[in-house]
C-alpha cells in the first residue's frame, strides 16, 4: 500500500495521459466530444478508474464507450510509458453521473425561482385577510376584548 498523496498524483497524472491521448492520438470516429472528468486509483495503484462525459445523445455515449474500450489497451501502455510504476494500472472507464445530476438539479433550482417569483408578482398587492397581527396580546383581554375560551380537559371528571 501507498500513501494517499501519491495515489492522488499517479491519478492525477492518469487523468492528464487518458485526457491527451483522446485529444491527440486516439482518431476512432465513435469518439464523441469526450470529457475526462476525474480518475480514481485503488490503494495499491493496480487498478484505476476513470470518470468521462460525452456531451449528445445516447447514442453518442454508448458509442464513445464503445471506441474507450477497444482504445483501452494503447492507452494503458501510454500510461505505463509516461507513469513509469513498476505495474502499469488496469483502466476501467466509467460514464460520470455527476454533470447529468447538477444539470437535473439547475432545473429543478430554476424552476423553484420561477415559482417564488410568480408568488412574489401575485403578493405584490395583496393584503392581508384580517389583521396585520392576528395574534391577541395580553392587553387585548385586559382592555375588554373577547374572554379566551376554557375547555375542560376530557377525563374521568367528564363521565361523573
Amino acid at each position: 500500500m501507498v500513501d494517499a498523496a501519491r495515489a492522488r498524483k499517479l491519478a492525477d497524472r492518469i487523468q492528464q495521459i487518458v485526457a491527451e491521448m483522446l485529444e491527440r492520438r486516439i482518431k476512432d470516429p465513435r469518439l464523441g466530444f469526450v470529457t475526462v472528468t476525474d480518475t480514481r486509483i485503488t490503494a495499491d495503484l493496480r487498478e484505476a478508474t476513470v470518470f468521462y462525459t460525452v456531451f449528445g445523445s445516447d447514442a453518442e455515449r454508448a458509442d464513445s464507450a464503445a471506441a474507450l474500450e477497444s482504445a483501452k489497451g494503447i492507452i494503458r501502455s501510454e500510461v505505463g510509458r509516461q507513469t513509469g510504476v513498476r505495474f502499469t494500472p488496469t483502466l476501467t472507464f466509467k460514464h460520470d453521473p455527476l454533470p447529468d445530476s447538477a444539470r437535473q438539479l439547475d432545473d429543478l433550482i430554476n424552476a423553484a425561482r420561477a415559482r417564488d417569483a410568480e408568488v412574489a408578482r401575485k403578493a405584490e398587492g395583496a393584503a392581508y385577510a384580517g389583521e396585520s397581527d392576528p395574534y391577541r396580546k395580553p392587553d387585548d383581554i385586559l382592555d375588554g376584548g373577547p374572554e379566551p375560551e376554557i375547555v375542560p380537559e376530557s377525563g374521568k371528571d367528564d363521565q361523573a
